[in-house]
């Protein structure tokens, strides 16, 4: 009996030792303990500074530029620096997408879409995307004049709010415009901005990125956790986040697929894709569940980062007068009193052009941007990360470097104008849509918004506090994203 007990206690102890050991020259970061690895450590530093983002970037002071850490069985790597991130973005090696239960239960626990995939299959179902949107207009005129049409029914919307609601909330309040950019190319169609039912659609699609950070959480690293803790796990929250909009993108396709054959058939992504699905030649990922998938992609990921930066620009100017006078004088001189603005006056419109990229630098909407998976052994500079390690690219680290940026904590738009301030300054410090095979395909579409429908809604109305000298909170929700605080404003027009 002794003779067992010394046994199986000698089996433990080498397991716990083998299972504290590193790979050899992996980065340097917190101890790993048998099991949990580094779990206890980062939770316990994630209480004390709230964020996922500056626990990172605690951990960065302590460690240096590349940190080495394991959560569960993950290996993760946290990447901070110009040069560091720079080489993760040029090396194929970075190229995966996180695998795991978090990754798969959104897409039926398979690999799908083209968020959280990679490889030729992620390469075909990509290039199909890409294509299609750009046939359907996005970066062309078509997706122009559908913005600016949208710019002009949200300002309309908005002034009937203002006329019979003393205030107004202001951090969803580009929700539904944001939404209807990207709707129109996955469905052909648009939403009201004033239909109470979609309400529950958008609160869902910011729920579910509040959840679990981009690590995937514990619900990553212990799956069975969700029969025990199924609601601290994160597991059933996003659970029945998930159901109701997989219903609602299961009958619009199922709505569009009956309207296929019909003469006036709709012309979109969701009908190419139901199209390419009849083709006998089509590759074998083209399935019906891939292009629920894809959609949830389209309809979360392009929705959600532009509204919260929206969101937070109001924010952030409300803090700023001054920059709110200028920015109205920029528009005044170039656009005039009697029409609203269009992308085509972007080129002369440099200050308020960098009153946006500060926005997005200081607010840090994906400080963490999308994680990467390495796919084979890689040398990161003098180490070497294994294959199938988590990596993280911290974005927060360059938008927030002092020794490049000076004052980073401080809201100031010049810093991206030249020493005469006509012209708009690219900073290498500066990557709001990430870089490299990975960077965001909606980028164009993105940028085209948040310009269009920050410049409409500035050139149209006055903003002021809803309590006077009550300014809104600027720390921000934390989770995949950052999203604001929800806040009121009061709006009044500004008269012609």
């Amino acid at each position: 009996m002794w003779g067992n007990v010394i046994v199986v206690l000698i089996f433990v102890i080498l397991f716990c030792l083998r299972d504290m050991r590193k790979p050899i020259f992996f980065p340097p970061g917190p101890n790993w303990l048998p099991l949990i690895g580094s779990a206890y450590e980062v939770f316990n530093t994630i209480k004390h500074f709230k964020f996922y983002h500056l626990m990172w970037a605690e951990l960065t002071g302590r460690y240096g530029p590349i940190v080495g850490l394991r959560l569960g069985r993950d290996r993760v790597v946290i990447v901070s620096g110009l040069e560091s991130i720079r080489e993760v973005y040029s090396k194929d090696e970075f190229d995966g997408r996180p695998d795991g239960f978090f990754f798969r239960m959104r897409s039926f626990d398979k690999r799908l879409g083209v968020v959280f995939t990679d490889g030729p299959n992620w390469d075909v179902q990509r290039r199909f995307s890409v294509k299609t949107l750009k046939s359907l207009g996005m970066g062309r005129t078509g997706m122009v004049n559908s913005l600016e049409k949208e710019a002009e029914e949200m300002i309309h919307h908005l002034r009937k709010l203002s006329r019979t609601q003393k205030v107004i909330s202001m951090h969803n309040a580009f929700d539904i415009s944001v939404l209807n950019s990207i709707w129109t190319l996955i469905a052909g169609k648009r939403f009201n901005l004033d239909d109470k039912k979609l309400e529950w659609i958008i609160e869902t699609i910011h729920k579910s990125f509040r959840v679990i950070d981009m690590s995937g959480g514990v619900l990553n690293q212990f799956p069975p956790i969700r029969y025990v803790l199924p609601d601290k796990s994160g597991f059933a929250t996003l659970l029945n986040l998930l159901r109701p909009l997989w219903i609602f993108l299961q009958d619009t396709i199922k709505s569009i697929k009956m309207k296929l054959e019909l003469p006036d058939n709709p012309d979109c992504f969701i009908a190419s894709y139901l199209r390419e699905l009849k083709n006998d030649d089509r590759h074998s990922t083209f399935t019906n569940e891939q292009l629920l998938c894809l959609c949830l992609d389209l309809f979360q990921a392009g929705s959600e980062t532009t509204s919260n930066t929206l969101g937070y620009g109001v924010a952030y100017i409300l803090h700023h007068p001054e920059v709110v006078r200028k920015v109205h004088q920029e528009l005044d001189s170039v656009v005039g009193r009697y029409r609203l603005p269009l992308l085509g006056d972007r080129p002369y419109l440099p200050y308020t052009e960098a009153v946006l990229c500060e926005i997005q630098r200081i607010a840090n909407i994906t400080p963490l941007a999308i994680a990467h998976r390495t796919l084979a052994p890689v040398q990161l500079s003098t180490f070497v990360i294994p294959k199938n390690t988590i990596t993280m690219v911290s974005l927060y680290s360059l938008h927030m470097d002092k020794e490049y940026w000076g004052d980073p904590e401080v809201f100031r738009p010049e810093r991206f104008l030249n020493e005469t301030g006509d012209k708009l300054v690219n900073h290498e410090y500066f990557l709001p849509f990430g870089s490299g095979k990975r960077r965001c395909l909606g980028e164009s579409l993105a940028k085209s918004s948040l310009f269009l429908f920050f410049t409409a809604f500035m050139h149209a109305f006055i903003v002021e506090p809803a309590e006077e000298g009550k300014l809104p909170e600027l720390e921000g929700i934390d989770g995949i994203t950052l999203s604001p605080c929800p806040y009121f404003v009061k709006l009044k027009e500004r008269l012609i």
